[in-house]
Order: structure tokens, then sequence, then C-alpha cells
């Protein structure tokens, strides 16, 4: 099954589509760093770094040697500082909001058997809608049924609390298109306009059937300690694999890598002594509070400054793994944890390498879709495009 990836990132969507039998013959991505990881890891295919607004479609073609409906599936995440809801304007007037029409019109030249558009939750709601309806009727009319989700990550095995909006389009499908159904036990609370119409909910009915929650220290247990501002990386583990979602991410790995961590001021050092597993700023001592805080309501900022606890989710997991934007200090050590924790609470495999500086592999980390809820949503396409066929 051929794939193209736009807005490609550091791969983490291609990496979870291949776990799912999709092969990314091109992928494009504009930051040169992000771009340099995806060709690292992804190297048999071809990665063109630059706007995607001037990639061409007829060359693509030609590049590819490709004929209409070739190509199985264009999937990708058009960037998506403008739609999300932590954005200080949302607005249509954000160019970043109109980069799903440079994908559509990649679509509408190479016509794949299958789309997948992936963002943040607060696209849906963005314009009162007309964002996703105009994604519909672009798709509709080149023959696609079209639907879309607001998924969950922890449903999927992913040891965080992260939801995303998940837009599938099949091409003269005769079914209404699917999504994965949740596969683990796990529960949150959307903060977002239509979270209850379009969530998938988990019926008590079937709840016994499925697997428990991944948690955060399912995630990170067998990785060793490490100093607060540590840059080199341990090469060995702290132990053998202690459950099945560390051995499926060490699987074809055996030197440890990206466990290496930013600084926090000796400020945050100090205010981490007063926080317990699962704390918050709450539990810092009002004179060592941040100025902003003091201000703030004890129901305000909910995961700043927090300690995570090792037997619940992780916050989402941001471009910056600062204290200041939620919940990153590690369950047990005093220090953030480090790019191969957020990787692994990501759910990418641990042979799976980060180009850059530390700041940048954060980014790189915080921005991917989670592999393993790219496989969920590789799997139910390849179901809907075997039943096509």
């Amino acid at each position: 099954m051929k794939s193209i990836d736009l807005f490609a990132g550091a791969g983490g969507l291609s990496c979870g589509l291949k776990q799912a039998g999709f092969s990314p013959i091109l992928a494009n991505e504009l930051i040169p760093q992000y771009a340099q990881t995806y060709q690292e890891n992804h190297q048999d295919t071809l990665v063109i770094s630059g706007d995607v607004r001037q990639v061409c479609e007829t060359n693509l073609k030609k590049l590819l040697n490709l004929s209409d409906g070739e190509i199985d599936l264009i999937a990708g995440g058009p960037p998506c500082q403008g739609f999300s809801i932590n954005a200080p304007i949302r607005s249509l007037d954000d160019e970043r909001n109109h980069l799903f029409k440079d994908f559509l019109r990649v679509v509408g030249a190479l016509l794949p058997k299958a789309v997948l558009i992936e963002n943040v939750p607060g696209i849906v709601s963005l314009g009162k809608g007309t964002v996703i309806s105009q994604i519909y009727a672009e798709l509709n009319s080149m023959n696609y049924t079209v639907s879309h989700r607001i998924l969950f990550a922890g449903h999927y095995g992913i040891p965080q609390m992260r939801f995303r909006t998940v837009i599938i389009g099949i091409r003269n499908h005769k079914n209404t298109v699917s999504f994965p159904e949740p596969q683990f036990l796990s529960k949150a609370v959307a903060n977002f306009a239509g979270a209850k119409e379009l969530c998938m909910s988990i019926s008590p009915l079937f709840q016994q059937d499925l697997k428990p929650q991944v948690n955060v220290w399912d995630a990170i247990s067998d990785l060793p300690e490490i100093a607060n501002n540590q840059s080199i990386s341990p090469n060995e583990y702290l132990s053998p694999p202690q459950n099945n979602y560390q051995e499926y991410l060490r699987k074809n790995c055996t030197t440890l890598t990206a466990h290496h961590c930013a600084r926090i001021a000796e400020v945050n050092l100090e205010r981490l002594k007063f926080i317990p597993q699962g704390g918050s700023w709450r539990d810092i001592p009002y004179d060592l509070l941040p100025t902003g805080l003091k201000r703030a309501r004890r129901s305000d900022h909910t995961k700043r400054y927090g300690r995570l606890h090792p037997e619940a989710l992780c916050s989402t997991i941001l471009t910056k793994c600062d204290p200041h934007w939620g919940s990153f200090f590690h369950p047990t050590q005093n220090r953030v944890i480090s790019v191969r924790e957020a990787a692994r609470i990501q759910s990418f495999p641990d042979n799976y390498k980060f180009s850059g500086n530390i700041t940048q592999q954060y980014e790189q980390v915080g921005n991917a879709v989670p592999p393993l809820l790219g496989k969920a949503i590789g799997d139910e396409i390849m179901k809907m495009l075997g039943e096509n066929k």
C-alpha cells in the first residue's frame, strides 16, 4: 500500500502507518531539521523539504511515475497552531488555517484511494465549523465518503491525555467510514466544544473486554536515572523490559538514545521539593509561586508545575516539556522528563532517532502524531480499502 505524508514533521504518523502496512513513498516537511529526522528514520522515502505551497502536483506525478488512483493513501496534519484552543486568537485570517487547501490540491491531482487528515480538536469549531464543512465539500466533490471523529490517545494504549481530530475519506466507498474502536480502558475529560458528539465512548458492557490503561510508569520505568540538564544520554537500560509496552517499543533496539533532558532553574528545583506525585502548583508555598500564579484561582492552570503520577496518564506532550506549560516533572527524580521519556509517552519506538539540538528534539516529539494512534487509524483504513476491493 503506497502512501504520501504531507506536513510530515518528524514522521510519527508515517511510523504508525508503516506498522499498519503502508509504505510512504514521499513526504513533504517545511522545517529542515524535522525533514532530516524523517529521512533518517524512513530511508526509503523521498523527502521534499520546503513549503507545501511550492509543491507542484503535476511534477509529483512525473517524479513518482504515478497515474490517477495509484496512491492508496495521502495523509497529513496541516499545522495546528492556528486551530488550537490554546492559541491567543483563533481566526480564519491566520494563514496557517488555510494550508489544508494545499493538502486538498494534491489530493485532487493524485486521487488516492483514501485520505487522512489529522489535527487538534479546535479545528472542529473554528469559523463555526466552516473549515470542516469546506473539507467535506471538497472531498465529496471528488467522490470521497467522508467522516470525522475526535480520538483519545489513551484508548489506543498511549499513556497520554491527548485528543486529536481525525478526518477520513474513502473514494468510491459504498459503506459509512469507520474509526478504530477503543482497545484500552482509559478515561479522560474533554474540555472542548463538540466533545460528547465526536469522541469515541466505551460502553459499560464492553469494558471487561478492554486491556488495562497504559500509564506513565509502564512507559518509562526501565530507563536509568539522569541528572537535571544532563546532555549526554546513557547507552544502557536500567533493566530488561518490564511490560508489553516496553517490549513493543524496545523491539530491535539494544542501545538507549536521546535520554537527556532540558535544564530547570534553581528556583524550580526548590519548588519541586514541595510537589508530590500527581501534585501541581497548588502544593508550592505561596512565597515560592511565580508571580502570575500568585494571582491564579485554585481552579485555574490545573496541570502547571505538575509532577507526574506513575499510575496515571501524562499531560499532552507539547513542544517544550516546560513546567510552566503543564505536568512534566519526573515522578521520582527532580527534573523534567527526557526527550526519550517524552518519545516513549508518545509511543515512538526506541530505535527512532531525533536530529538537532535538545530543544529541536523536544519540538519534534511534541509536534508528532503518536505512532500507535497512526497505526490504529491505518489498520482501520486498511480494512475499509479491503472492503472496497
